[in-house]
């Protein structure tokens, strides 16, 4: 398994076009570009959870970092912007060289551009989350493609020139890591409600990237 944590930006589409089979072939990765599509930024119809760390530097706003987090002191991270946050009333936090951080459980809402806070947020080292497996992990069934091919077509998707991070590219790509594991080319993004992984079914074909939400709704989490 090879993860890689580049953020993949603006202009992603069009690179993505070029690098999987047409929509419906049964070889992943093989074949022409697909038709070209616009990749999807769906907003969450109801309240959905966050567990990440929420960072502010001195001077600018809360940001919540679903992504990967560096291990520094401070540490250093991204992501959209979290509106409603109050530090008064999240436990646990830190601050130190200007920075002010703490990892939490969060209920909000999300418009496709930024997290809307509606409930206290949760320490993390308080909250004991409903397991949440995903089927496609399991080794007994796994997907259908080989890791050279997903190592490839990682490796293609890797290699094109995206857009520098920053707060405001957020809501136009917002894809965290990808990374290969049991058959699959795993992508991790903000926030999905099944067009993303309907995208990419339609540019590689089914069975060969499987999409991860960072945001879940809140009541799947409630039970």
């Amino acid at each position: 398994m090879r993860i890689s944590g580049l953020l993949l930006l603006a202009g992603v589409t069009a690179t993505l076009l070029t690098l999987g089979g047409c929509a419906g072939s049964d070889t992943p990765g093989a074949g022409s570009a697909a038709t070209p599509g616009k990749f999807p930024r769906p907003a969450a119809a109801g309240e959905v959870l966050a567990q990440a760390t929420v960072l502010q530097k001195d001077g600018e706003e809360p940001q919540l970092c679903l992504g990967g987090v560096a291990d520094s002191y401070p540490p250093q991270c991204g992501g959209p912007p979290i509106l409603g946050w109050d530090w008064a009333v999240a436990d646990q936090s830190e601050t130190a060289s200007g920075v002010t951080w703490g990892s939490y459980a969060i209920t909000g809402t999300w418009d496709a551009a930024a997290f809307t806070v509606t409930q206290p947020p949760i320490p993390l080292s308080l909250y004991d989350p409903l397991a949440q497996v995903d089927p496609r992990l399991d080794e007994a069934t796994p997907g259908p493609s080989e890791e050279s091919t997903l190592l490839r077509l990682q490796d293609e998707l890797n290699a094109a020139d995206y857009s520098p991070a920053t707060a405001s590219d957020w809501s136009e790509m917002p894809i965290l890591s990808n990374w290969t594991q049991n058959g699959y080319l795993w992508v991790s993004v903000i926030y999905d409600d099944g067009s993303i992984q309907r995208f990419f079914d339609e540019q590689f074909g089914q069975g060969v990237l499987a999409v991860q939400s960072a945001l879940r709704s809140a009541l799947q989490d409630a039970g």
